[in-house]
């Protein structure tokens, strides 16, 4: 395929799930073609406005905002303003469009996309969207009656949209997480991290915020005097929310094995360490442990809309490529748990050859190519 230069328009976001996979498109299609010229739309005030430019991408905020779902004085103010800002921001993208002049618009899911991709269809400009999720979001069930491919990182996905426009495609992940690891990249993580190569190696991710059910299970572990972590070390991601409360637990419970942070800046060399991670079962972590070929316990996050997380996670699960605690039971067998997976070598080799076979980690190109098709 000859991949000219091309002038187009990617939108979404709201969380890491959304932004990385939409950056890992605009990676890929500068790389197809470095005078491509990409413009991103966004929510004002949400992560993206400040991800994408530390990306190196040009991004422009529209005033949507989404419908909460819980009742108190402040939801009810804000969702009765969304008709409002809604209008106001498919105005705006109207506008976007006609002085950008896009090739194609790309959607990657959460409220931010809708404006955009409305406006780019009834513009009549070719139109795509990516569902990360096992459990289709809102937002792209109303567009994919309108875009004309929607690319699919699951199995099924046609209960939410038309079968003719699906593409499989899995999500684009980050480069740097995107191959197993080599003996060479472990030995190098052993050091990074301070770790005894002779010992097994959990892995505790609760995402850049952190999980309040994972810390509690991690801590209640420690109390408990880390029945069964004898010959156990552990990386702990406690977000930099809970931080402060995780230095002075520590302080208070001193354990050698543990080693706990707020932010893991190398997510490569913590993967190439760990014989099992343990973390919440988002689109994106989920793809880059079948990329990593890691064997996980996942715990589904219950705030999150349609539980499209429990979904990502049993796509592995009933493959036996992944286990499973469910959150509210997670302080109690979360840990017994993994200490069980870790004595259990062959249980690991099991778990990783078959999240290695979920591995897509061609997702960016895919999709690349889809849009040059619709061009």
């Amino acid at each position: 395929m000859e991949y000219k230069p091309i002038r187009a328009i990617i939108s979404g976001g709201g969380t890491g799930g959304h932004i990385f996979p939409a950056v890992s498109i605009a990676n890929k299609l500068k790389e197809l073609n470095p005078d491509t010229e990409i413009l991103f739309v966004g929510a004002t005030g949400k992560m993206e406005m400040e991800k994408v430019p530390a990306a190196g991408y040009k991004i422009v905020g529209l005033p949507i905002v989404g419908m909460q779902r819980q009742l108190n004085i402040k939801n009810i103010v804000n969702d009765l303003q969304v008709p409002f800002r809604v209008i106001k921001s498919v105005s705006m993208a109207k506008k976007l469009i006609r002085n950008f002049k896009p090739d194609i618009a790309i959607g990657v899911g959460g409220y931010a996309s809708a404006p955009l991709l409305w406006a780019a269809t009834q513009e009549k400009i070719p139109a795509l969207i990516q569902e990360q999720n096992g459990f289709a979001g809102l937002t792209n069930k109303l567009l994919g009656k309108r875009v004309q491919k929607i690319c699919v990182a699951y199995e099924g996905m046609e209960k939410f949209f038309p079968a003719d426009k699906i593409v499989m495609s899995g999500n684009p992940i980050r480069r740097e997480v995107s191959t197993p690891p080599t003996p060479e990249m472990k030995a190098e993580a052993m050091k990074f991290y301070g770790l005894d190569p002779d010992k097994k190696h959990l892995f505790i991710v609760g995402g850049s915020l952190g999980s309040g059910t994972l810390n509690r299970s991690m801590k209640k572990w420690i109390t408990d005097g880390c029945p069964g972590g004898e010959d156990i070390e552990v990386i702990w991601q406690c977000g930099k929310y809970y931080k402060k409360g995780c230095d002075q637990f520590m302080e208070e419970h001193p354990v050698p094995g543990v080693r706990h942070f707020d932010f893991i800046a190398r997510m490569d060399l913590a993967y190439a360490a760990a014989d099992a991670v343990v973390t919440r079962s988002g689109a994106s972590t989920v793809s880059e442990l079948c990329a990593m070929h890691k064997a996980a316990i996942f715990v589904p996050s219950p705030n999150v809309a349609e539980d499209h997380q429990t979904h990502n996670a049993m796509a592995l699960v009933r493959r036996n490529a992944a286990l499973i605690v469910k959150d509210a039971e997670a302080p109690e067998k979360l840990m017994a748990t993994a200490v069980e997976l870790l004595k259990d070598p062959q249980r690991i080799a099991t778990l990783e050859g078959n999240a290695g076979k979920m591995a897509l980690v061609e997702a960016a190109q895919i999709i690349c190519d889809e849009a040059y098709k619709l061009i």
